[in-house]
Order: structure tokens, then C-alpha cells, then sequence
């Protein structure tokens, strides 16, 4: 029998790992444990110099199960999946697709057009554009030289 020297240090660097996974688990990854599966919708949002551009990936959703609103600046993209066939729970090794309800609520930047939003959905994702408000839009403003001298060097 050996005898194996007592470190406290190497229990404080597992018990550190196990802080920062439970720290990263619940904070900055949260959607993966509390409901089983991820209970938002995953989606890109840019701009371009003209819209606000939502790209939302819905894989196996039907575009007429999907419900999106504007009020106000915030955009709430709902929508439902079920499950195509009937198997029994007891019958699955692995079960990773999420069925039933989803929502993803995102605050949309200001001055935007929404009575001119358009979505469209294509290979599970679904794009949508929403024009800038005229106001919102950058201006290019040309700077004149008053007073200058040609030919002469300052």
C-alpha cells in the first residue's frame, strides 16, 4: 500500500472548475438546462444602410405555424413544432429535437418602418427585413471651402 500526500490544492482547482461550470451553465448558456432544451429561438440581427435585417433559424417549423408582432421597438417571434410521428417515450435513446412551444422576444433598434416589414421563409430560416425610418437613415453632408486661395499652399 502507498501512501499518496494530501494536496489541498489540487480539491481547490476541481472545486474551482466545478464553480466556473455551474457559473457558465446557468449564466452564460442558460437555455440548456431548465427546460431540457433551448427554449429560445436562435437568430442574427444586422443592418444595412436602408433596414434592420432578423434572421431566425426554425428548422421543421411550418412558415403558417409562425406568428410574428412588432409593438413598439420590441420583436416577439412565436410559433409551435410537433412531433410528426407517435413513439412511445420509453422506446427512445435519444431524444434532441424540441417539440411544442417557442418564443424569442429582442429589442428592435429605434426609428423603423414596421408597417413595411417583410418576412420571408425559406429552408428553415426566416428573414426578416425591416426598413429604416427616413430619419434614421445616414446622411452624407459635402463640406464646402469657403474663402480658399487656389494655387496657394498653406
Amino acid at each position: 500500500m502507498s501512501i499518496a500526500r494530501w494536496d489541498p490544492f489540487r480539491e481547490l482547482a476541481t472545486m474551482r472548475e466545478a464553480v466556473d461550470r455551474l457559473f457558465e451553465e446557468s449564466f452564460l448558456r442558460p437555455h440548456r438546462h431548465w427546460d431540457g432544451g433551448m427554449t429560445g429561438v436562435p437568430l442574427d440581427m444586422y443592418q444595412t444602410a436602408d433596414d434592420v435585417v432578423v434572421k431566425a433559424a426554425l428548422p421543421g417549423v411550418r412558415p403558417e405555424d409562425v406568428d410574428i408582432s412588432i409593438m413598439g421597438d420590441t420583436l416577439t417571434i412565436r410559433g409551435e413544432t410537433n412531433a410528426q410521428e407517435e413513439v412511445k417515450r420509453e422506446d427512445y435513446l435519444y431524444q434532441e429535437h424540441r417539440y411544442g412551444a417557442f418564443s424569442r422576444t429582442v429589442n428592435l433598434p429605434g426609428a423603423l418602418n414596421t408597417d413595411k416589414a417583410e418576412a420571408i421563409f425559406e429552408n428553415g430560416v426566416l428573414t426578416l427585413t425591416i426598413p429604416k425610418a427616413e430619419e434614421a437613415k445616414p446622411k452624407s453632408i459635402k463640406v464646402q471651402v469657403k474663402g480658399a486661395i487656389e494655387g496657394k499652399k498653406m
